[in-house]
């Protein structure tokens, strides 16, 4: 007469269900990707968009006494990567490619001219005006034109998305568009131009109230 000893369950190994449950996860991601490829399944697991945001506030109002004289478009192809120190790109970092399309004005502010910087002689036909040095505006980036063109990212970082929106993620990348249009904007002549369209824009009013000699410099 024999008997039948049962045994116990073996328990899995601690170092086992971390690789069963990054192996779980992988397969998850990979489902993702396939069922968003689908025909007709993509738009069954899409999501609508509503916008309930509230009105716009008026904060201020400012006066403005600058004439805004010309305007330069500008687009940059910004290229950034971030890199962890102790782990390879394919695990942890990030590489982005980031199309930026931005303007800068050029003006002149004519609210810094006193009573020194203009001379009307008796007969008010010559006029001699004196104005500041044209400036630059504070670049402004075009959202609609402005676009990632791909992003790479590891491992880790894409399974963080999985648990986190992150609404600066591209940040970074504007920021530095937005400098480099700035940065461009100083070599490019904007500034000439503007201060060239101002002395055309004033010579035209004064000679159209009566003045045959107009004079505009600027220092």
């Amino acid at each position: 007469m024999s008997t039948d000893l049962k045994r116990p369950p073996r328990r899995m190994p601690g170092w086992a269900k971390l690789v069963a449950a990054f192996v779980v996860v992988l397969a998850v991601l990979f489902a993702g990707i396939r069922l968003a490829v689908l025909p007709g399944v993509k738009d069954l697991l899409g999501t609508e968009t509503h916008d309930r945001s509230g009105p716009a506030l008026l904060k201020s109002i400012n006066d403005m006494s600058r004439y805004d004289a010309a305007s330069g478009n500008f687009q940059v192809v910004v290229d950034l990567e971030k890199d962890a120190k102790y782990l390879p790109d394919a695990l942890r970092g990030t590489r982005t490619l980031y199309v930026g399309a931005g303007t800068v004005e050029a003006y002149v502010d004519l609210g810094r001219v006193g009573d020194k910087d203009v001379t009307v002689n008796k007969d008010r036909t010559s006029a001699t005006l004196r104005l500041p040095h044209a400036r630059l505006g504070e670049p402004a980036l075009d959202a609609d034109h402005s676009y990632a063109v791909s992003k790479q990212r590891g491992l880790l970082d894409r399974l963080g998305d999985l648990f986190s929106d992150n609404p600066d993620s591209e940040h970074a990348v504007q920021k530095l568009a937005v400098s480099h249009i700035g940065e461009a904007a100083k070599g490019s002549g904007l500034t000439a131009r503007a201060e060239t369209n101002t002395t055309d824009m004033l010579e035209g009013l004064l000679h159209s109230l009566g003045f045959t000699d107009v004079h505009v410099s600027y220092g």
